[in-house]
């Protein structure tokens, strides 16, 4: 069985996050950094080389497939900044969702073009939710 491609590593997440190009994203990242920082009591790690995730979880789903991954996170990426709240059902969560403001949706994941589209303390009871009921698969461990 493959081993998943984006491991926990020490690479530091102030030096990622500055070497975002766009200001306003790197703005923002920071503001999502600290927020998540301060909702989940956890120092935040570098998951492959543009993931910065949050508690970690180990994972296993019915097939047998298991590993390691984080409780929530995100990623400035150019086009918008992910959030990944592993333990939010994005797909169940429309009366939060409602509240945020202009976002989009895919698989686990919640994009945001910047900040100033949403909602903030609606985003930080998504995150809350996320990182409290983090797991993924049918087990937590």
């Amino acid at each position: 069985m493959a081993e998943i491609k984006t491991q926990k590593n020490q690479a530091s997440v102030e030096t990622f996050i500055n070497s975002v190009d766009h200001e306003g994203k790197r703005k923002d990242a920071f503001e999502v950094l600290e927020m998540m920082k301060k909702i989940t009591k956890e120092e935040p790690k570098m998951w492959g080389t543009s993931i910065i995730g949050f508690g970690d979880v180990r994972y296993k789903y019915a097939s047998g497939r298991e590993g390691d991954w984080f409780k929530v996170g995100f990623s400035p990426r150019k086009a918008n900044v992910s959030l990944y709240l592993m333990g939010c059902d994005i797909s169940k969560a429309d009366s939060i969702l409602g509240r945020l403001g202009k976002y989009k949706t895919g698989k686990g994941c919640l994009y945001i073009n910047k900040l100033a589209d949403i909602d903030k303390e609606v985003l930080k009871e998504l995150v809350k939710e996320g990182y409290e009921n983090g797991h993924i698969g049918t087990e937590k461990h």
